[in-house]
């Protein structure tokens, strides 16, 4: 009995503990998720499996029927010459004012998904996960100018990110 008890309990905890952001680091507030909506392209990202070997990344976000954001995560792998994509959804963690989410790809497993820098314009944004294993940088468009990467960096190396190990990604044309 207590075999399965201790094993229902870790499981409780860690679809709980999915949903978080690494310490010291905050979301952004205020956030409006309509502005957020639409077509993001990956500039870079901390590499991860299911990720790996993928270039013109790109993720789009939609409002599902229950309100939660639709995400949609394409990729093309070179090596493969084939494309990826991934459909999950996320969910804000502390009201929809604060850009602190989980995001689903796996039914009900959670990760977090936290917009911690994001300009004015709603053009680019700064992704952490919810550890300093995961981060990206986003864009409206393909690239992005040097002085919001450079801000974007300095920040991220701030809260402890291992800038340098950094992917960044190509978003060619070929």
């Amino acid at each position: 009995m207590k075999k399965y008890f201790f094993v229902s309990a870790l499981c409780i905890l860690s679809l709980s503990s999915c949903a978080t952001i690494p310490d010291g680091v905050r979301a952004v507030e205020p956030f409006d998720q309509t502005r957020y909506l639409g077509d993001w392209y990956e500039i870079a990202r901390m590499d991860f499996r299911f990720e790996r070997g993928l270039n013109k990344t790109k993720a789009n976000y939609s409002v599902n029927n229950d309100g939660s954001i639709k995400v949609i995560n394409s990729g093309y792998n070179y090596t493969k010459k084939e494309w990826k994509e991934a459909i999950g959804k996320a969910k804000f963690v502390d009201g929809n004012n604060k850009a602190m989410l989980k995001v689903s790809f796996f039914g009900p497993f959670y990760s977090g998904y936290n917009v911690i820098a994001l300009d004015k314009d709603y053009q680019y944004a700064l992704i952490a996960g919810k550890n300093l294993k995961y981060l990206w940088i986003l864009s409206r468009q393909k690239t992005i100018p040097e002085e919001i990467r450079e801000e974007f960096l300095k920040k991220a190396e701030s809260a402890g990110y291992k800038v340098s190990e950094l992917i960044w990604v190509t978003n060619d044309k070929q």
